[in-house]
This record gives C-alpha cells, structure tokens and sequence, in this order.
C-alpha cells in the first residue's frame, strides 16, 4: 500500500506518461500492470480521500488521470526485438490472424491479435526465411514474396508476436481492392497477367516445399501500372503433406481441408482458381471453363501450377493473339 507522500513523489516526479508507467507497449501483462499502478496511486490520491483542502494532492490526481489516459489512448506504441525499435500507430489493415501497422524504417509490422495464434505467425517466419533461402538460387521469382526484415522472436507468454515486413505499399493494392474497384467482374485480358503471375509465385513456393494455404483475394497484393504480384499472408503456410495449423471462417476450402487432411500444392491451385472465378466477368467463359478444370474435388486430378503456366499462356494466346502490355489502373473515385 503506498502511502500519500510516495503517491505524490512518484506523480510529480514523471515528466510523462512513460517516466511513470514504463513504455507504451501492446503486451496485455504490461498494460495490466500500468493499470494496476494507476488504481493503487489514484486510490491513495482522490480528493475524497485526501479531502478537499489538500490541493497538491488534488493537482497530482488530475495529472495521473492525465497521464494515464495519455498512455493508454495514445496512438504511437513502441515494438522492440533484438535489433531495433519499431513505433506503430493506428493498424492500416486487418487480416485474418493479425493487424497491420506502418513504422519507421520505412517497414510494415504484422502484430497477431491473440497470443494463443502466436505460432501461426512462427510458421510464416519459417515459410518466408524458407523462400528467400530457395530465391538465394530462383532470384527472378523474389519479387513475388514479401520480404522478412525482422521478428519479435520468441516473447512472454501472454505477449504478442509479431513480423517485421517490406512496405510493399506504394501502388499496391489487394486483388480484394480489385474487385470492389470492378464489381461486374474483370476482362479477361486484365485477369490474365496477374494470374499468370500468381501461378509463378504458386509454382516457386511449391517448389520449395511449401504450401500456401491461404490463397485469397486480401493475400494477393497488386502493383497494376507496374503489373507486379506479391503473394502475402504466409501465416497458414506449411510444409508440403502437414496438416494446417489454422483455418479462416471466411475461406471456402476443398474437401481435404474440412476433412482434416494432410495438404498439398493442389490446395493452392484449387483456392488460386476459385479466386479466378471470383474476380473473372461472367462473360469470360473459356477462362472460366479453365478455372473450373483446376477444382477436382481429389488433389491428384487437380494439375501443378508449375504445367499450368504454359496450358494458360496456351489458352491466352487462342483467346487474344500474342501478348501485349495492357495498361490496368483501378477507377478513380468522383471528385478525386
């Protein structure tokens, strides 16, 4: 129990909410702790406790309330690993298992949301560390992952992990982006070099060993005036012929993920073209046709990414002739 004199040395003393509740942080243990100090010094310091002639202490009371509701409101928290310190503000996007936060750096920190999913995020280090030893060699298929700069490590238990990341934000947008931008659906013309370059992406993580699976419209992030694909969100990766650890509510998964089966590179494929389908126009019936020839219910009929580069390049040029670099820009909203 503090007493009124330490209440007020302790008040008075700190020149800011962090002199005197440590670090703005995002651990529940930490935060917990600071809330626990302010109730212990403001029990002591309330004007019905200290009464109403007491006007240092009342002056103290209205600078910890101050004070604390400066840090736990404020907008900037502060990440630490090994290495570096990262300060984070408001989340810019929500994904499935974890929020995304611009830093300094320039860098984008991915923090889980609940410490219980903290190994989805292990297994995307390990994914992403698995692919940019396989690019050390395959340096052409580099620009289709994102690039690991840092992590939180291993971290208390009860405390969030979190991945440092490349910003990958100017000009890129989401394929979800992309749909609400074309609500009727895409010519097929605009959908075929993203997805030409999603099934590379598919086909070197598959050579790598790795199965995505998560293969959605928020996952894959386009550059369009620089026709760039960056495949994201490795949080549900695993090894080829592991089970996953995770599924998404919001996912429409195959047969073998609802009965928990070990996974393969057919799982990407079949979420790959259930994508196709998704952001293709109705009008674009042989690529549709396509599409749907790459959804067997049973894997081994579904074909590798890998051949079906060269079956859809077939396709593209029954369909369109020689390819051709085709501007894409999403539409500008009104008065922009």
């Amino acid at each position: 129990m503090l007493t009124t004199t330490e209440a007020l040395d302790r008040v008075e003393r700190a020149a800011s909410a962090e002199d005197l509740f440590g670090p703005r942080t995002t651990d529940p243990d930490k935060r917990r702790q600071a809330r626990r100090l302010y109730h212990a010094l403001a029990s002591v310091l309330h004007p019905d406790v200290v009464g109403p002639g007491d006007t240092r202490a009342r002056a103290a009371s209205a600078n910890l309330t101050r004070l604390h509701h400066e840090w736990t409101h404020s907008t900037t928290v502060e990440l630490r690993t090994k290495t570096a310190v990262y300060r984070i503000g408001e989340p810019f996007a929500r994904g499935s298992v974890a929020n995304l936060y611009e830093a300094d750096g320039p860098c984008v920190v991915k923090v889980v949301r609940n410490p219980a999913l903290n190994p989805l995020l292990h297994g995307e280090w390990q994914a992403l560390r698995q692919l940019e030893r396989f690019t050390d060699t395959a340096q052409w298929l580099r620009p289709f992952y994102p690039r690991l700069l840092d992590t939180s490590g291993d971290v208390a238990k009860g405390s969030r992990a979190f991945t440092v990341l490349d910003p990958l934000r100017e000009g890129f947008v989401t394929l979800a982006d992309v749909k609400r931008a074309y609500p009727d659906g895409l010519d097929g013309r605009d959908y075929a070099w993203m997805h030409r370059r999603l099934l590379k992406a598919l086909a070197g993580a598959h050579q790598a060993g790795l199965v995505h699976g998560a293969v959605t419209a928020d996952n894959v992030l386009v550059h369009p005036e620089q026709h760039g694909i960056v495949l994201a969100g490795w949080s549900f990766a695993v090894e080829q012929g592991q089970k996953l650890l995770a599924t998404s509510q919001a996912i429409a998964y195959p047969p073998e993920v609802s009965g928990e089966l070990p996974v393969t590179a057919a799982l990407d494929v079949h979420m790959a073209h259930t994508l196709m389908l998704d952001l293709l126009a109705p009008k674009e019936k042989r690529q549709r046709a396509f599409a749907q020839g790459c959804r067997q219910d049973q894997p081994s009929r579904r074909p590798d990414a890998a051949d079906l580069i060269s079956e859809y390049d077939e396709l593209l040029e029954d369909l369109y002739g020689p390819r051709v670099f085709r501007p894409f820009a999403l539409p500008t909203k009104t008065g922009e």
